[in-house]
């Protein structure tokens, strides 16, 4: 987990997380890294780019890296007729779209709720979360982007 997610955690404030599903499982993002969120976008494929890589999409003149979640995350993808949207994140100074099955709510989330990663948890999945939340319910797994979006792990 990042030390500025650990630390807003810790802090005993609320964190707020932008919610996405994916394969029926509910995540969140921490607001503080989105940038944008997009309805369904036309993505133009790259040649040779890694599995992960959907493709490419024009943000407002800007070249936007777009990158399959469900692949990242080693689920099978959407049918193709299937509409998506994205939540624009930046990492390394380069902005990011992250293609997810639907967008939700802002959650307000009591940091005494926070849980780590349990460890019956994917591995794949453990990478790339920073912890999860109990709703009722139901789970919704911290994204932890540095990690999604760490080069050597999509180049893997």
């Amino acid at each position: 987990m990042s030390d500025n997610l650990h630390q807003a955690i810790n802090s005993g404030d609320s964190d707020e997380f932008v919610t996405v599903t994916i394969a029926d499982q509910l995540f969140g993002i921490p607001v503080l890294v989105v940038q944008d969120i997009l309805g369904p976008q036309k993505i133009t494929k790259i040649p040779l780019a890694p599995a992960e890589v959907g493709g490419a999409l024009n943000l407002r003149g800007r070249i936007v890296t777009a990158i399959d979640v469900r692949r990242r995350l080693g689920l099978a993808p959407k049918d193709d007729d299937a509409e998506c949207m994205s939540v624009v994140v930046e990492h390394g100074g380069e902005l990011y779209s992250l293609i997810v099955d639907a967008v939700g709510e802002v959650l307000s989330m009591s940091a005494d709720t926070y849980e780590s990663n349990p460890p019956t948890l994917d591995p794949t999945w453990r990478e790339v979360s920073g912890g999860i939340y109990r709703l009722n319910g139901e789970l919704m797994i911290v994204l932890e982007v540095n990690n999604l979006l760490s080069l050597k792990s999509l180049a893997a």
